[in-house]
């Protein structure tokens, strides 16, 4: 049964999807997978974007993305421990960038010859 809200209430009890979002995915070897990503404080949690614009706003326009219910989301991610869905997060960091080879070490000493 639904506990009735108060004034002083500051959120509804139940949860409520967040209806059909746009989910970044990567290719796999079975087809996509849902990207997971990390919280803040270094859990793992499933995203969801409201919108297209805000998915490329923030992973970029060549990010790969399907469309799923917050529920179905949920129901894919749960069997891999996840069970945080994020939506519309507004910061991402950004990919490392490669590694470049270490530059050669120029020479501190010449060699010199005696004789």
């Amino acid at each position: 049964m639904p506990q009735p809200l108060s004034g002083e209430d500051p959120e509804p009890c139940d949860r409520f999807p967040a209806g059909p979002l746009f989910v970044p995915v990567r290719p796999g070897p079975s087809g996509c997978a849902a990207r997971l990503f990390r919280t803040p404080l270094g859990d793992r949690t499933a995203v969801g974007f409201t919108s297209v614009r805000r998915l490329t706003a923030t992973l970029g326009p060549g990010q790969a993305w399907i469309r799923l219910a917050e529920p179905a989301l949920r129901a894919l991610t749960a069997p891999l421990g996840v069970t945080t869905v994020t939506v519309d997060p507004q910061f991402c960091a950004p990919a490392p960038a490669p590694l470049r080879p270490p530059l050669p070490e120029p020479a501190t000493a010449a060699a010199v010859r005696i004789g």
